[in-house]
């Protein structure tokens, strides 16, 4: 724009002036502007692409090939174009999450109608949704007069779950499975396991009468059930933050999703139910909201916006009630992959929020990146509700707690709170896990 400003003036001073070399010069001037601005906006806004990818889900060390596919719709040649794939900022940053193998930024000439091709290959180093995308090319004269930005393609998205770590501290066989609970009040009743026989008392349903006894006696007597002790497992995995903090914050984060997702697995191994509630946010929810624009006027700005990450102020925790079947694994360990860190809820506000949502008859199983007194507190209020509670907590310290008389600051306030813990400080710790003094709470 300011060359256009400069000429006119020129042209004019030339006009007022009579200069009649200085106005046929910037008549030439505008000619080569307004000529090389068209070009420009017709060699960049002719160009389309596409882009698709091998697999839609893959595990951790699994491999996906992007194919990027750039059409010239005019019948100009384009003489040159810079070609760039977009990526979110942590992505190729250490410690990285993915390797690429292959061209993402290239220079390219396109012939009148032509189709070209460029793939290249990604090999998954941790858990997570992978965006690869949008294309941000950028084109111009061939005077560097003008250049324009375009941003090109939707992103595809790779899925890739968590690591599932094999804990050895259960046993399908067990007389103790995963999820017993020795019950103080009788809340729940298996109908399918009768322990006796009692007098009929008013308000009993008609299930519950005993009918056989009735013919023998001529009185009234009603079934008594054994209670219900198989309850299952609800997770509490604390994602806010503040919780990872550090220069080991994303071993922390990749350890604490692992211990997750193998906790779930074991539950779901023995047939039993298990629910999954995090404070953290659906990274699939935040594309669908915030979405992608696609055009930029300027290069800087394009890649500012397409990796901007705004506060995530995420105030609705993620719940996924209580159930059985490989249909509920696969859902917690899909949300465990998408789960992006947030800075709304704390873990204390999470289970304020939730509580009311936590079925009785389940242990509570919370899993922790970092202990506070609020945190320990508040597992101290469920646990005082009746709820059978205990913790894992993902610890940086490398030690192995064998001394407990003079027990971390963090251990101290879980124990001030009767809360069982186990601390976790590497996959082969969190192998070594007893599950059922985890699970199983007495």
């Amino acid at each position: 724009m300011k060359w256009f400003v400069i000429a006119v003036l020129l042209l004019g001073l030339g006009l007022v002036l009579d200069l009649e070399l200085l106005v046929f010069a910037m008549y030439v001037l505008l000619g080569v502007l307004l000529v090389s601005r068209w070009l420009t906006r017709e060699w960049t806004g002719k160009v389309a692409a596409t882009r698709t990818c091998s697999i839609e889900s893959t595990r951790v060390g699994g491999r996906a090939t992007i194919t990027i596919t750039l059409i010239n719709r005019s019948r100009l040649a384009v003489p040159w174009l810079i070609i760039e794939e977009a990526f979110p900022n942590d992505a190729l940053k250490p410690p990285l999450r993915m390797k690429l193998t292959g061209r993402t930024t290239f220079i390219a000439r396109l012939k009148p109608r032509e189709t070209r091709v460029n793939r290249y290959t990604v090999e998954f180093l941790s858990r997570g949704y992978h965006q690869f995308g949008p294309l941000l090319i950028e084109g111009g004269d061939v005077f560097g007069l003008h250049r324009r930005y375009r941003v090109l393609s939707a992103p595809v998205y790779v899925l890739v779950p968590p690591d599932v770590v094999p804990l050895k501290g259960y046993d399908i066989a067990s007389r103790r499975p995963l999820g017993e609970i020795r019950m103080t009040h009788r809340l729940f009743e298996d109908p399918t396991r009768i322990a006796g026989v009692r007098p009929y008392q008013p308000g009993d349903p008609l299930s519950r009468i005993h009918w056989r006894a009735y013919a023998r006696t001529g009185s009234l007597h009603s079934k008594v059930f054994e209670p219900s002790c198989v309850a299952g497992a609800t997770l509490l995995l604390d994602f806010h933050r503040r919780s990872f903090t550090g220069s080991e914050a994303f071993w922390v984060e990749d350890l604490a999703i692992t211990a997750a997702a193998s906790l779930a697995n074991a539950v779901y191994e023995l047939g039993q139910k298990v629910g999954f509630v995090t404070n953290g946010r659906d990274a699939a929810e935040r594309i669908r909201s915030e979405g992608w624009r696609a055009a930029w006027t300027t290069r800087a700005e394009a890649m500012d916006n397409l990796n901007a990450r705004p506060a995530n102020e995420r105030l609705e925790p993620i719940v996924l009630p209580p159930q059985r079947g490989p249909e509920q694994l696969q859902r917690i360990h899909e949300t465990l992959a998408r789960l992006e860190m947030t800075d709304g809820f704390d873990f204390a506000e999470m289970v304020r929020e939730t509580a009311s949502r936590l079925p009785r008859d389940a242990s509570v199983v919370a899993i922790l990146p970092e202990v506070t007194r609020a945190t320990a507190t508040t597992l101290g209020e469920l646990r005082r509700s009746g709820y059978a509670v205990s913790a894992v907590v993902v610890t940086r310290d490398e030690r192995e707690f064998r001394d407990w008389a003079m027990p971390p600051d963090w251990a101290a306030m879980l124990i001030k709170e009767g809360i069982e813990f186990r601390p976790v400080n590497s996959r082969e710790a969190l192998a070594e896990l007893q599950v059922e003094r985890v699970v199983a709470v007495t």
